[in-house]
């Protein structure tokens, strides 16, 4: 008994202790199962994530640009400097005689003739000095007459003769002199044009070739520019050459003038010649002393690419623009260029005319970018 059940004993002993090996392999197994399967669907995911990843990174997204068109037109070549418009002729009216002022027929702004009264001036001492004169000479024409009878037939010495002959030309002298002074008592104007400016007044004392003008004649049909130039800038200018101004005055508005005179020395202390501007003013808008921009033309080329000057990227002495093609990628394409007039420059080489480049938003533009164009 004792033995059977000994033996009983570590039957069962031995079967629980492969019993627990069993669930304990099963447990493992499990546990690795789980493992796998756990480590399966990380990097399934982690699949996924990089396959979401790529497509964000492959999706591109178009940079807002505004653009213009290049186009075909004329430029020019100028030199651009300042000018005060000039009267081309102007006097200063002051008074040759003296006198109290006793009249004004003028006013400011008014035009005048050459030769129209401007003002007079009181005139009884210079008719009395003309009576005087005059009678003067009365006087003396008829004493010559009587010597001239007697002194053809040696009646009187030619001392006598010379004297009275003396006298009579300086009574006719004296005549003119009053004559003179009587007209100059009524003030004309030397030049036809407008009154600039009148600073005399009724009952003001006048006097002769006074330091205060009494008035201020321009003509203005034509006036002056005169401008300084560099003398490096003297053999591309020449007579009736085209100028543009710009007159501030007028709301920025353009008019023609022509050189008219080149001055024929350089001044040693500025370097520069002065040139002589002709500017037509047949509806008299311009005034002297208006201020004016002046562009010089040296040279017109017709038909040729102009590009906007803010398409431009120049670096290092490489000018670029980005052209934008019909699927809307923007490249770069290096450009030459010539003339520039305003907004636009000449393209010498690179571009046909024809092209649409970027000009806003180009800064930080790579090459072959995608673009959207937000200016239609």
């Amino acid at each position: 008994m004792t033995t059977q059940h000994t033996q009983t004993a570590s039957t069962a002993l031995t079967s629980n202790r492969m019993n627990s090996k069993i669930k304990m392999s099963a447990l493992i197994t499990l546990l690795s199962t789980v493992l796998l399967l756990n480590g399966c669907g990380q990097a399934g995911a982690s699949k996924v994530d990089e396959e979401i990843v790529q497509k964000e990174e492959e999706k591109v997204i178009p940079i807002p640009v505004e653009v213009s068109l290049v186009e075909n037109g004329s430029i020019s070549s100028n030199y651009t400097t300042t000018a005060v418009l000039e009267a081309k002729e102007e006097a200063f009216v002051v008074g040759r005689a003296s006198g109290i002022i006793e009249e004004i027929m003028v006013e400011e702004g008014d035009y005048v003739e050459k030769g129209q009264i401007l003002a007079k001036l009181a005139p009884e001492r210079y008719e009395l000095n003309l009576r005087r004169a005059q009678a003067d000479m009365d006087g003396l024409e008829k004493e010559l007459a009587k010597i001239n009878k007697v002194f053809t037939k040696k009646l009187v010495s030619v001392d006598v003769y010379d004297k009275i002959t003396a006298q009579h030309e300086s009574a006719k002298a004296t005549l003119a002199l009053a004559q003179l002074d009587l007209k100059e008592a009524t003030i004309v104007a030397p030049i036809s044009g407008y009154i600039a400016e009148r600073n005399a007044k009724v009952g003001n004392l006048t006097e002769s070739f006074q330091r205060e003008r009494m008035f201020h004649i321009v003509q203005q049909k034509e006036l002056y520019g005169i401008v300084h130039l560099p003398e490096k800038e003297l053999s591309k200018v020449h007579k009736d050459q085209k100028a543009r101004l710009v007159i501030t005055a007028l709301d920025d508005a353009v008019v023609n003038a022509f050189v008219e005179r080149i001055s024929p020395v350089i001044d040693s202390k500025t370097g520069t010649f002065k040139v002589t501007l002709r500017v037509p003013n047949e509806d008299n808008k311009l005034m002297s002393g208006m201020f004016t921009q002046v562009s010089l033309n040296y040279d017109t080329r017709d038909n040729v690419a102009l590009l906007p000057r803010k398409a431009m990227l120049a670096m290092d002495d490489i000018v670029n623009v980005f052209v934008v093609d019909d699927n809307g990628i923007a490249k770069k394409v290096a450009i030459k260029t010539g003339y520039q007039e305003g907004n636009f420059i000449e393209v010498i080489d690179g571009l046909v005319g024809n092209e649409t480049v970027v000009i806003t938003g180009h800064q930080n533009l790579k090459n072959n970018a995608t673009v959207d164009i937000v200016n239609g």
